[in-house]
């Protein structure tokens, strides 16, 4: 039988210098303590960009002006089928955050490769690090 397929957002926010802003996520979660890149899933009568910014403001609390399509992965977990739908956000107000309690840091893209991320996460990474 085949799982559902969860639609995310996923965003890659980075900054003047090059950063890129990841979130760890909370023990209680799925793949909870590893770290990722901010979004969430896409509501019923969202589209992935509405989606985006309303996960951002809600999770980090930036306002996203200008983004861009990256890439898309499709991965299966033991408990869950997920859509990756990875945005670029090239423009946004604000200070990022964890609004929400969680860890979250600036890294550089070669320190990208020493942090922990979900499997499903691990080909955004690739992209990022080959860039």
């Amino acid at each position: 039988m085949d799982k559902p397929r969860l639609w995310v957002a996923v965003g890659v926010i980075q900054d003047p210098l090059g950063r890129i802003f990841i979130c760890r996520r909370p023990q209680a979660k799925h793949q909870g303590g590893k770290w990722e890149f901010p979004g969430g899933k896409v509501e019923a009568g969202e589209t992935v960009q509405q989606a985006l910014a309303r996960e951002l403001g809600e999770e980090i609390g930036i306002r996203v002006t200008a983004l861009a399509p990256l890439l898309e992965i499709r991965h299966d977990y033991a408990d869950k089928a997920v859509l990756l739908d990875v945005w670029r956000v090239t423009g946004f107000d604000g200070h990022p955050h964890g609004r929400e309690g969680q860890v979250a840091r600036w890294v550089s893209r070669a320190e990208l490769a020493g942090y922990d991320f979900p499997e499903g996460n691990r080909a955004i990474v690739a992209q990022l690090l080959a860039e």
